[in-house]
């Protein structure tokens, strides 16, 4: 029996979770035995717990719940535990998700216990080192095992980093997870009628990068940019706590009246908003390949992107954090015919990734 330890503690790694588990219980369930280490990075309803009651993941065996303080505090007692967890598991394979602080003391715990680590979204940069998620995706990549690519892009970010080993393009998981709940969400959340949308009729919009957050002048143009396209259309912002206290602190939240401020939303309202609007606007990795998934085009309020497939197919444009720009291409946006080719694979990542943890774990 194979033994995979996966770490989970941010909104995306338990939707990407979601897929890889679901095709180890239904297709592995005598051959490999998975368990879950939250790290509670991500600690209220609905970052966290919703999860795994909408996307159907295993309860994790342990939560750590760390969560708060500076970068460093975070991820050093993340380092602890995980380090504590994997000595009394010893588990075959650690798996890791994606460049939060959960992903690197994940890897690093590991590492310097010489149990082998697979990364699943490796190989991805944007090429800012100011950026928190830069630092944790680049060391995990360099301590990893087996690192899964979900662009060719990022198989060639690694091997001009001198990274060959363990390297393999297997799609992206966010792909197969959009094709599983793509009508679940359309049938089961009515996220659409509590918020008062019509269908095509709106701008969704996410702001939660510490760039554009914790920038007093980022997150000013942002916010009334937002405000601008909310005079003539319906915007919605679901916003975290700590983003709604900062805008409330600089005054913005006065400005931005019109726009529809909501919690954190659980995944098949989040989805099912994503696929019915009629632009995108956001800082966030995830919600840019969402929008292109569904055909729904995308403003990205970064300077940069690791999903440059998105830019070059037409669907996403950057616009930084500027409030003429991201009004610019938010009102009129592009809406390409077609796509041309599937950069994201076609949504069999999980089992390749199974697949490979299961060889990998025999060899």
């Amino acid at each position: 029996m194979l033994k995979i330890l996966t770490i989970v503690g941010a909104r995306p790694q338990f939707i990407k979770a979601a897929a890889v588990s679901r095709v180890i219980r239904n297709d592995h369930a005598g051959t490999i035995e998975e368990f879950l280490v939250h790290t509670g990075q991500h600690y209220d309803t609905n970052m966290s717990q919703v999860f795994f009651d909408e996307l159907d993941i295993p309860h994790p065996k342990f939560n750590l719940e760390i969560s708060g303080g500076t970068h460093g505090v975070m991820t050093g007692r993340m380092l602890e535990a995980i380090e504590n967890v994997l000595l009394s598991e010893k588990p075959d394979w650690v798996l890791i998700y994606g460049d939060t602080n959960s992903t690197l003391a994940g890897a690093l715990a590991a590492a310097k216990l010489h149990i082998p680590v697979a990364h699943v979204e490796a190989g991805l940069r944007s090429f800012n080192m100011r950026m928190p998620e830069e630092i944790n995706r680049i060391l995990a990549d360099r301590v990893s095992n087996l690192l899964f690519c979900p662009t060719e892009v990022a198989v060639e970010n690694l091997a001009r980093e001198g990274v060959t080993k363990g390297v393999s393009l297997v799609g992206d998981v966010m792909y197969d997870v959009s094709l599983y709940y793509r009508d679940v969400a359309r049938s089961r959340s009515d996220a659409l009628d509590r918020f008062n949308l019509k269908e095509g009729e709106y701008v969704l919009a996410t702001c939660h990068r510490a760039e554009n957050t914790d920038d007093p002048t980022r997150l000013r143009e942002i916010g009334l940019a937002l405000a601008d396209l909310a005079a003539n259309q319906a915007v919605i912002l679901p916003v975290h706590p700590r983003t709604a206290k900062i805008m409330a602190d600089q005054g913005l939240i006065a400005a931005m009246r019109n726009v529809k401020l909501v919690d954190p939303l659980p995944f098949l309202d989040m989805i099912r908003l994503e696929q019915s609007a009629r632009v995108i606007v956001t800082d966030s990795g995830g919600v840019q390949k969402e929008a292109f998934f569904y055909d729904v085009p995308c403003v990205t309020m970064r300077d940069e992107t690791e999903w440059v497939e998105t830019v070059e197919l037409g669907w996403n444009v950057l616009t930084g954090a500027s409030r003429e720009r991201i009004l610019s291409a938010a009102s009129s946006p592009a809406r390409p015919v077609g796509k041309g080719h599937h950069p994201y694979g076609h949504g069999d990542a999980s089992a390749m990734i199974v697949r490979q943890l299961l060889a990998g774990g025999l060899c």
